[in-house]
């Protein structure tokens, strides 16, 4: 852990003593700043709608009951919430809201979760401020669950990315709530289905209450 003394100028005044706590190693290679900057390529599927200051994406963590959830960054690299600045800030809860609304009209879910984490003891564990936005289903204990231990396929997202972006682009006129769902395949099994936790092939049985960050890292 490292901590930068920062000033900043303000008119005509300099202000000291702001400090930031950083995590990242030396030569950190930010895995949402490779998304935005589009260097990572292969993930340029998964953005669901950017704006000047922030962007959205689906995770490629998913936890059991809860898939297509998706992430929240501001474009710029900050790396906790204690340096982000303001206008990022908005930039990123406005595109929340946005996205929150859209999975609540196309996932067929039944609510919307968000969460944000910074430094190791908060759980972060990738060095870019970021927020989760997670679908949420009656029974589907997000909380007592664990992420599966490996990235879900980039076929796996892709529906979740496309129904979003449709949505986007109607500017979001679909009817409140969604009139259609994802397709059984491309949505978590309730719970009168069968049990989707023990029927994938990377689920874990959870060990306590467990909520990490478990983003991309």
């Amino acid at each position: 852990m490292a901590v930068r003394l920062k000033s900043h100028r303000q008119g005509d005044e300099w202000h000291h003593g702001d400090v930031t706590v950083t995590h990242a190693p030396p030569g950190y290679h930010c895995p949402f700043c490779a998304l935005a900057s589009g260097a990572d390529a292969d993930r340029q599927q998964d953005i669901v709608r950017r704006t000047d200051e922030a962007m959205a994406f689906v995770s490629p963590r998913w936890w059991p009951n809860n898939h297509g959830n998706l992430l929240v960054v501001p474009i710029q690299h900050y790396e906790n919430l204690y340096e982000l600045p303001v206008e990022a800030g908005h930039a990123v809860h406005d595109l929340v809201r946005d996205v929150a609304i859209a999975m609540r009209r196309t996932y067929g879910c039944e609510g919307i979760s968000t969460r944000q984490h910074n430094e190791p003891a908060g759980d972060q564990d990738v060095w870019h401020y970021h927020v989760h936005v997670f679908p949420r289903y009656d029974g589907d204990q997000l909380y007592a669950s664990r992420p599966y231990p490996e990235f879900v396929t980039a076929g796996q997202r892709r529906p979740y990315a496309e129904r979003l972006r449709r949505y986007f682009a109607a500017d979001g006129s679909l009817p409140w709530p969604a009139s259609s769902r994802l397709s059984a395949s491309a949505r978590p099994v309730k719970k009168s289905d069968h049990n989707p936790r023990t029927s994938h092939p990377q689920y874990r049985e959870p060990a306590g209450n467990h909520s990490p960050c478990s983003c991309m890292c």
